[in-house]
């Protein structure tokens, strides 16, 4: 998006250098990699970076209102609901399309999410982009001053705070086959923590235990990456329920994985977010439905999303509270690859630490697409497309 710095990268990239950078994450974790990594990272000058942070400060400033908790309590389905001390959502997530109004970039907001995402994997990217690229001066991929060193420090204060490694455990379900599993090797090696699988984890009273090695060890925190769509297609029958109140603390509780999510959409009205109603609320329909997309509130990774809307699927939704009727944006393809233009979608990353007054950025996730659709799933067949990194003009 800096056009000389981006011609820069262009003359130097060779197709020897990323296959080395491929090689080096394969030799690091091997066979742990189940998604594509796009070939560049994405250079942001200082009014875009400003543009994205000042957004997402404005959503921060919603979700800390004294009501959202009320306004969210219905994002959560009653038979999800799990008990315990919420406290604060001590991550939140924003994603953004970088479209073009006039002839200005512009980021609108797409998705957000009060939930884990690739804190480990997006970090240590960005470093292999460093070893094997030639990048310019003057660009950082962190947020407020961060570096290596301090960026684990916050990682280890939020998801470890006063407990050992052995006591915290980044739990999922079947973690040897999630396509992010590359993520919790990485969170294991630079924090210590034991990868856990749901099923592992066993109760007596109100404590919960995991085994390794033949020990038993308490668990005190939970590392939450599980998400109830997964858990939906086990058929084993786990040894404690999540429904069931536990003596073990939450980063983050589930529950802010529906509060901070496609529910909050409706309530955000700013102009970088796309007009969105529930489906409930709509008294009549749009004239220009081939503008517009419906998504399910619960889903990810852009499932059951209907792209090309029609009358015919606003009247099939059978439960209209839990859809979603959202303006679709024009994602403007502003990374000029040699094979043409680029879109992309930043995730900005947010942590909320205990002893400060509200959360502040500190990292991002980019995603490079040429599909009809954001997301490693579309983008199959093409090149210069996957997973990358921003990189922020200093």
């Amino acid at each position: 998006m800096i056009p000389e710095i981006r011609e820069s990268f262009n003359q130097q990239f060779s197709d020897a250098a990323y296959a080395a950078l491929l090689e080096d994450i394969q030799n690091k974790y091997p066979n742990q990699l189940e998604f594509r990594v796009g070939e560049t990272p994405v250079f942001f000058d200082k009014a875009l970076t400003q543009k994205l942070i000042n957004a997402s400060e404005k959503i921060v400033d919603v979700v800390m209102r004294p009501e959202f908790m009320e306004q969210s309590e219905r994002a959560i389905p009653p038979a999800y609901f799990v008990p315990g001390k919420e406290g604060r959502p001590h991550y939140m997530a924003f994603d953004f399309a970088i479209c073009k109004e006039g002839e200005i970039l512009t980021p609108k907001l797409i998705e957000l999410q009060g939930f884990a995402t690739l804190f480990g994997f997006q970090e240590y990217l960005g470093k292999v982009y460093e070893q094997f690229y030639n990048m310019p001066a003057g660009f950082s991929m962190y947020f407020n001053g961060h570096d290596h060193a301090s960026y684990i420090a916050l990682l280890k204060k939020v998801i470890l705070g006063k407990y050992l490694p052995s006591e915290v455990v980044l739990m999922d379900v079947k973690p040897e086959i999630q396509k992010t599993r590359i993520d919790f090797h990485i969170m294991h090696h630079e924090l210590g923590i034991p990868i856990v699988d749901f099923y592992e984890i066993k109760s007596e009273g109100k404590n919960l235990f995991y085994e390794r090695d033949g020990k038993r060890h308490r668990i005190q925190r939970i590392f939450n990456r599980l998400i109830f769509d997964d858990l939906q297609q086990q058929k084993e029958t786990p040894s404690f329920s999540l429904f069931s109140e536990y003596d073990v603390e939450w980063i983050t509780h589930p529950n802010w994985f529906y509060r901070i999510s496609k529910f909050t959409l409706p309530f955000l009205n700013f102009d970088f977010v796309p007009h969105t109603r529930f489906v409930s609320d709509l008294t009549e329909y749009p004239n220009d439905l081939e503008n517009y997309v419906l998504k399910p509130l619960y889903s990810f990774s852009g499932q059951g999303v209907i792209i090309d809307v029609t009358k015919n699927d606003l009247d099939n939704v059978e439960d209209k509270e839990n859809w979603i009727l959202q303006r679709k944006v024009k994602y403007e393809p502003v990374v000029l690859s040699p094979e043409g233009g680029v879109q992309c979608e930043i995730r900005m990353i947010y942590f909320w630490e205990d002893d400060k007054p509200r959360p502040a950025p500190a990292l991002n996730l980019m995603r490079l697409s040429r599909g009809k659709m954001i997301g490693v799933r579309y983008n199959r067949d093409f090149s210069w497309v996957g997973a990358s990194m921003g990189f922020f003009e200093q």
